[in-house]
């Protein structure tokens, strides 16, 4: 995902989908930090609908954590939504229990990104404190999770032209 700061400022580009009437995006946010991982599925919400989905095809579901992420994902993309989008939030702490986690929820998001078939967008905030968390759900640095999103209607709609 970019930042607001590699747009140098500019307010972020939402294209259309292919089909708005048929767009579906499944959204799996992790309750821990809820705080931060609330307001960036609500970031990924406002922006779809702003690109024309309708709300009957956003299905947000709820997950404990980030590494629970990847169990859902695989679900859903079974059910052949246009896209996933997974939302969490590792903070950084003083063991090493932050690696494993990241290392899960990269390795499997990779794993399923790499069959191909319903794109699945990487919305994981990876953070050494809560406030670069906050800052990025809605802060200075915008809202990661309506960057997921348009990343989401962008691979969609790559799929979609060359299926």
């Amino acid at each position: 995902m970019s930042t607001i700061l590699n747009t140098n400022g500019a307010e972020l580009r939402i294209p259309e989908p292919y089909s708005k009437e048929s767009f579906v995006c499944d959204i799996v946010t992790a309750e821990w930090n809820s705080d931060v991982t609330f307001a960036l599925r609500d970031g990924a919400v406002d922006t779809l609908l702003k690109a024309g989905v309708s709300l009957d095809n956003i299905r947000c579901f709820t997950v404990p954590g980030t590494v629970e992420l990847i169990n859902a994902a695989g679900v859903l993309v079974k059910r052949r939504p246009d896209a996933v989008i997974i939302i969490g939030c590792v903070i950084r702490g003083d063991t090493p229990h932050f690696d494993y986690v990241c290392q899960q929820a990269a390795q499997g998001a990779a794993i399923i990104n790499a069959r191909g078939e319903t794109p699945l967008i990487f919305g994981v905030l990876t953070v050494d404190n809560l406030d670069q968390a906050l800052q990025r759900a809605g802060g200075s640095l915008g809202n990661k999770g309506a960057e997921a999103a348009v990343a989401a209607i962008e691979m969609a709609n790559f799929h979609a032209s060359i299926c």
